[in-house]
């Protein structure tokens, strides 16, 4: 076996209808392997670290190749890297052995966004808790992501990277209730995000309703990108965006360790 390769894969998030029911829920395109190991299965979108690249520079070359998506929100998730993730499903072939260290992003991505993103027999959107059989331990890390996802939702500042650049404050609640899988009171909520000063309103509202028109917001900040995993509370908390929350996620992210053999490829 050699020196170990470098790659970098992105789990990207996006709220989308269910084509048949219609329920809004958590989506993540995919993309199917046209080459051994794993031939024909679904994995996430990625590739090997070129030599004179950036890690990030990497995951957004790999998106843009894939699926044509460039999301302004992406924050490094977590470092893949046990002994026996390797290239080759058969271990009795020591000299076609490759160990992989897979990088891993995250990404959000609005649903107008989404719809623009590309889409072939080789790349579909799925929802994230139905995805079918993955390649490698890709299953493991799009629980994982999901997890870091629901952890950030409930203390950052990260739900308008969904709606886009102007949202209602009903979507921008939809948002913590598909992705939290909560209910959450809609009086309550307008009190407590407009309160959190996360929210600014502007001047816009919704025309073309058979209701009262609503009101059109923006964020008052950009979304903080940190790096690597997070699995508790971290120190700069937004206790405005807790409080609207009646049952917070508590969920730790699975533990890379049980992974299954493969590089994010």
């Amino acid at each position: 076996m050699t020196s170990p390769r470098i790659a970098v894969s992105t789990v990207i998030f996006s709220l989308q209808r269910h084509p048949r029911t219609g329920a809004l829920g958590v989506w993540i395109p995919l993309v199917r392997r046209i080459r051994n190991p794993y031939l024909g299965l679904w994995a996430l979108p990625g590739g090997p670290l070129d030599l004179d690249e950036g890690l990030e520079t990497a995951a957004r070359r790999t998106l843009s190749a894939t699926t044509e998506l460039a999301p302004s929100y992406l924050e490094q998730l977590y470092a893949f890297g046990e002994l026996d993730r390797t290239s080759s499903t058969d271990s009795s072939d020591a000299a076609s052995i490759e160990r992989f260290v897979s990088i891993v992003y995250w990404a959000l991505v609005s649903t107008s966004e989404a719809q623009r993103a590309a889409e072939s027999e080789n790349v579909r959107w799925f929802a994230a808790d139905d995805v079918p059989g993955l390649a490698f331990d890709h299953r493991i890390i799009v629980d994982y992501a999901l997890s870091r996802l629901r952890n950030k939702l409930s203390y950052g500042r990260i739900a308008h990277a969904f709606v886009g650049e102007r949202f209602t404050l009903a979507q921008l609640r939809s948002v913590y209730e598909v992705v939290l899988g909560t209910t959450l009171d809609p009086a309550n909520f307008r009190r407590q995000i407009e309160s959190s000063g996360d929210v600014v309103a502007t001047d816009e509202m919704v025309t073309g309703t058979r209701h009262r028109p609503a009101r059109l917001y923006r964020a008052a900040t950009v979304a903080t990108v940190e790096t690597g995993p997070h699995p508790g509370q971290h120190p700069g908390w937004n206790a405005g965006a807790a409080d609207i929350l009646s049952s917070p996620s508590t969920t730790s992210p699975p533990t890379p360790d049980t992974a299954e053999n493969g590089p994010l490829s």
